[in-house]
């Protein structure tokens, strides 16, 4: 115990005057949340940093073999420490804990290492849990907090979904780049003024968000879809997948990248299957039953925003998704992005997303099980699945990555011009 990397709170006087540097993941849901936590006062810095600096940087505190997300995370906040733009006397980190299986709850103490390894352990390191690890006096997840943050979550979603459904078909390029950034910036004045987080709000800013991508301009282009699944980090993260979506996009590809908001019912379903599995305490299973429900409201309301327009398609209701994941591994596998992993791969082929990317860090055990591990019996069961798993970590090169992508895509071409030919023919 004496070895212990000691623990600085973030007490309310720190929340005058410091600022909290935050790693990015989701860069349009992150964008929201940042704008979130500064409606509520506090000073926030997200990450934009990029490159193989990054990289090297984390490898300086995080062994090559532990997960990739946490030596990015690390070495993105450890390479902005480093950069001379912050006081180091006003500043906190703040990282997300999740309490579960996933080596993801360790991110934190293998944070506090890397400062003390630098002499920085008098800077503060925020968790985020809703498990009480840990506890700061200037920083709470109040419960006005959570709500504009499960809103801002569900907006990221459908901002990237309607994006990525209609960037490849656009007439003037940039145009679902920029109406995302106006979204962004409309929906940071609202949570700034206390609105656009109840439900009624939401549902009525989820038709005008639909409504207004319908509009973009756009021409037939003849595209491969393509889906994204993987390790929740990798799946989301630019610096993590090496721009994989910006990548499908030049290559000529639709994409669709499964939201956050079912893994947020993942998890808290995960609570309720274990009280199913081995009892539990009945007072969690109502709060859990209770949260499972207002995150549906908000699954909910977004597929039908996107069902008005048949121009897009709308994901499937979380539900669905269970469903199709019991045709291939237990409810009780949840590791990782357990079951919800192989159901979503199931359910982009199913919505004609044949062609997917199981991205996952090279080390993560649990995802290569759900991910890796189910491509054979998902081919079994959905024969036109091309599927192909793309391992990231600081040894993989991304001409490798690529290359593996693009065959393919090449195979998908192929089969394209195949079922193209037969119709004709026919």
């Amino acid at each position: 115990m004496a070895n212990k990397t000691p623990q600085v709170e973030f007490t309310k006087e720190m929340k005058k005057d410091y600022t909290i540097i935050t790693p990015n993941m989701a860069p349009i849901h992150f964008e929201l949340i940042k704008n979130v936590l500064q409606s509520f006062g506090y000073h926030v810095d997200l990450l934009h940093t990029t490159g193989r600096e990054i990289v090297d940087e984390g490898l300086k505190y995080v062994h090559n073999d532990t997960c990739y997300p946490a030596l990015l995370s690390i070495g993105q906040m450890m390479h902005a420490l480093h950069s001379g733009k912050y006081d180091l006397h006003k500043v906190a980190l703040v990282m997300t804990q999740t309490g579960g299986g996933c080596r993801a709850s360790n991110y934190i103490h293998l944070l506090r290492k890397a400062l003390k390894k630098d002499g920085l352990d008098f800077i503060p390191v925020i968790s985020i849990n809703l498990s009480g690890l840990e506890k700061n006096s200037g920083f709470k997840i109040t419960l006005p907090l959570l709500r504009r943050a499960l809103a801002a979550l569900t907006y990221g979603d459908l901002l990237m979904l309607l994006k990525n459904q209609t960037k490849p078909y656009e007439l003037h390029s940039g145009e679902s780049d920029q109406l995302v950034r106006s979204w962004v910036e409309k929906l940071t004045m609202l949570f700034e003024k206390g609105r656009a987080f109840s439900q009624r709000e939401v549902r009525s800013y989820f038709d005008e968000i639909a409504r207004s991508f319908s509009q973009v301009p756009t021409e037939h282009r003849d595209t491969l879809k393509v889906g994204v699944v993987g390790e929740i980090y990798v799946k989301y993260s630019p610096l993590a997948n090496n721009d994989l979506e910006q990548f499908l996009f030049e290559q000529g590809c639709e994409v669709m990248v499964p939201g956050i908001m079912g893994f947020m019912i993942f998890k808290v379903d995960n609570r309720l299957e274990d009280i199913a599995l081995y009892g539990g305490n009945p007072a969690k299973k109502q709060l859990c039953t209770v949260l499972k429900a207002y995150f549906t409201k908000f699954e909910t309301d977004l597929i039908e925003a996107v069902k008005k327009y048949p121009q897009f398609t709308a994901p499937a209701p979380y539900t669905h998704l269970k469903e199709l994941a019991k045709r291939v591994i237990g409810p009780g596998c949840k590791m990782g992005e357990g079951w919800l992993l192989t159901a979503e791969m199931m359910e982009l082929i199913e919505s004609s997303y044949e062609n997917v990317v199981c991205t996952q860090p090279f080390g993560c055990l649990p995802n290569h099980i759900v991910g890796k591990g189910m491509i054979r019996k998902v081919r079994e069961l959905l024969p036109n699945a091309n599927i192909v798993p793309i391992d990231y970590d600081p040894s993989a090169t991304r001409v490798n990555q690529e290359n593996r992508i693009k065959l393919m895509l090449a195979v998908a071409g192929e089969k394209k011009r195949e079922a193209q030919k037969n119709q004709e023919s026919a």
